[in-house]
């Protein structure tokens, strides 16, 4: 299926989407008996991407998804499934990429290699998948160095990875580059387009440069891309795609030995909600190529406004050259998280950023309403500590400390113990007669 080029109508998808739930098995009569806990009616809220083939709507809006996606990054054969996000794509990616090399290469210690920039998804499937990561650093402008990567590979590297873009700075990494050297070693090559990949091929059409990053260039082995992100669907929606089937099939996990009968699931998940999977393939048809080239013009033009009006603020910049509509920018000359602080206490909110620290701007439609009353009180921000300086209290001196401690251990165990405190609710103590 080909990526729709003009929208549909909410009338048309309502009825594609009834027509095809229309085909499920009849779970709300109770005539399956596993997959779904119904408790009440509400279109494929209680489905699940676990039984395709009980819920074939789930089966074909998943195909569409995939399809379209991959007619998008220019290889309409590519095999994929949907995620609950992109950390689970770049999970299952190097999962694949493990398990590949263990089939193919007979690597037992597998290793991979990604630029300091790249999403901590890749450190948290090194640390589930028990392989090995090495980071290395950038060149002058934020972008992956290629030699750098060269110099990590060993005879258990099993992947490369770049962004399309990074989030801490917008840039895309030279794909190309990374492509080859994984083609020359003999060795995959993922691109992490979780920003990028429902936002650069419109640009693109807009007539924004950008280097080649999609399956367009040789060497990329799979992609990840975020739905949810710049493809505007509900949470819990990514995809990640392969060149072909038989890389993907590492990706698969089954059991064949349970007495609950055969077992198995593509992904990380076993029960997937189909709620998700609807919303995805609802928004892609809903909008189609022209809306989402409409909504990249808001975009660029409201960031390159914020751009241009940043690096006028004298003590300011933007960081690197970004291909996107992500960005951060730092000062020369003051606390840039003070700055954050005077934002935050009149109700803006960007990100703070370290190595180097800087504040993170991700530019969404809902933006482009707001460019000039953000540059107007980051104005007054800067002026307001250029002449007050750091306060002694809030998040800048807390923030500021973190960000120059040498021991990083000791900064991760202050992110465990706020975590800790985020997800462990206190419960109040029992009221006494």
């Amino acid at each position: 299926m080909q990526f729709p080029e003009k929208g549909t109508s909410r009338e048309e998808l309502t009825s594609r989407l009834n027509d095809a739930v229309s085909r499920d098995a009849d779970w709300r009569g109770g005539k399956i008996f596993s997959l779904v806990y119904f408790a009440g009616d509400d279109t494929a809220f209680y489905t699940n991407g676990l039984g395709p083939g009980a819920f074939k709507s789930l089966k074909k809006f998943e195909s569409e998804v995939i399809s379209m996606t991959g007619d998008l990054l220019h290889h309409p054969e590519a095999a994929g499934n949907m995620t609950s996000g992109g950390t689970e794509s770049i999970l299952m990616a190097v999962k694949t990429a493990r398990d590949w090399a263990r089939a193919e290469k007979g690597i037992a210690h597998p290793q991979i290699v990604v630029p300091v920039t790249a999403h901590p998804a890749f450190d948290k499937a090194a640390h589930y998948l028990d392989v090995d990561i090495v980071h290395t650093p950038l060149r002058d402008d934020f972008r992956a160095d290629v030699d750098a990567m060269r110099r990590a590979i060993t005879e258990n590297t099993v992947l490369l990875a770049g962004s399309a873009p990074c989030y801490p700075f917008g840039v895309i990494d030279p794909i190309e580059e990374i492509a080859a050297l994984a083609a020359e070693r003999g060795i995959l090559c993922h691109v992490d387009a979780c920003l990028g990949a429902y936002l650069l091929p419109f640009t693109e059409r807009l007539g924004y440069a950008a280097p080649p990053w999609d399956f367009r260039v040789s060497g990329v082995t799979s992609i990840s891309a975020d739905l949810h992100k710049y493809g505007y669907s509900a949470r819990g929606a990514s995809v990640v795609l392969y060149r072909d089937r038989d890389l993907r099939r590492h990706q698969f996990f089954a059991v064949s030995d349970w007495p609950g009968g055969l077992y198995g699931s593509p992904t990380l998940a076993g029960s997937r909600p189909g709620g998700a999977i609807a919303a995805a393939w609802a928004v892609l048809n809903f909008l189609g190529a022209e809306g989402y080239t409409r909504l990249a013009r808001v975009i660029m033009d409201a960031t390159a406004a914020l751009i241009e009006g940043i690096n006028g603020i004298p003590q300011l910049q933007v960081l690197g050259d970004p291909d996107i509509s992500v960005f951060a920018f730092a000062s020369d000359s003051l606390d840039i998280y003070a700055v954050a602080d005077a934002l935050d206490e009149v109700g803006w909110h960007p990100d703070r950023q370290q190595l180097p620290p800087s504040l993170h701007c991700m530019v969404t439609p809902v933006h482009e309403n707001v460019v000039g009353p953000f540059l107007s009180e980051l104005r007054r921000a800067v002026e307001h500590v250029a002449t007050h300086g750091v306060a002694s209290s809030g998040r800048a001196a807390t923030y500021g400390m973190l960000d120059k401690m040498p021991d990083r251990a000791a900064v991760r165990n202050v992110v465990l113990d706020s975590i800790d405190r985020l997800t462990q609710v206190k419960q109040d103590s029992p009221a006494r007669e």
